[in-house]
């Protein structure tokens, strides 16, 4: 009987550098990509966040029948205070200026029922308000609207880029809560008669 000899072949240094080449130019050309997925994350993690504060308070205020605010702060410590670029925010039944690091309580001032800071998930996202606290009674309703017009929350990215509706590549969002009450998430680059535009 004669013993054939198998060829036994194994990956070769060239193919293995081949592959890497290959595999790194595609990494590359991904990269920008996903960072500006990255990036629009932020975007969406910190519109969101607002969304559920302003349902959550609007959902406080009905259940216990009394008036539940929604601010955005500057921190969440001592020293905070109410603003319209606030990247924190704070559900509570009264004012928390001062007192935002206050543990949630039902009778301890600022009656506190939430928070939030900015910086989970969406360091990077910026918060422009028309208004820094949104009030809702029992009926929710809101009841310190400076006008009879809706009260624009909106959020951006400026270390990702500018924004779609600005030539960029940034998904910025804007959080709508009308003179009623009602709460909404829209993107304002999309035509105001597409369901998710502004």
């Amino acid at each position: 009987m004669l013993a054939t000899a198998k060829s036994e072949r194994g990956v070769t240094l060239i193919e293995t550098m081949v592959s890497l080449v290959i595999f790194a130019g595609l990494l590359g050309m991904a990269a920008p990509a996903f960072s500006v997925w990255l990036q629009n994350g932020q975007i969406r993690t910190a519109a969101e966040a607002i969304l559920n504060g302003l349902q959550l308070a609007r959902a406080s205020a009905v259940q216990r029948n009394s008036l539940v605010s929604f601010q955005l702060t500057s921190t969440l410590t001592s020293d905070c205070a109410v603003s319209t670029s606030g990247p924190d925010w704070v559900v509570s039944v009264d004012d928390p200026t001062g007192a935002c690091n206050t543990p949630a309580s039902e009778t301890a001032a600022p009656r506190i029922i939430s928070s939030r800071p900015g910086s989970e998930g969406s360091r990077n996202a910026v918060i422009a308000a028309d208004e820094s606290r949104i009030t809702f009674n029992g009926l929710g309703r809101r009841v310190n609207a400076v006008s009879s017009a809706d009260t624009n929350i909106n959020i951006s990215n400026p270390s990702g880029g500018n924004c779609v509706a600005d030539g960029g590549e940034m998904r910025c969002l804007r959080v709508i809560v009308s003179a009623s009450g009602q709460v909404k998430m829209c993107d304002p680059s999309v035509a105001a008669t597409d369901t998710r535009g502004c």
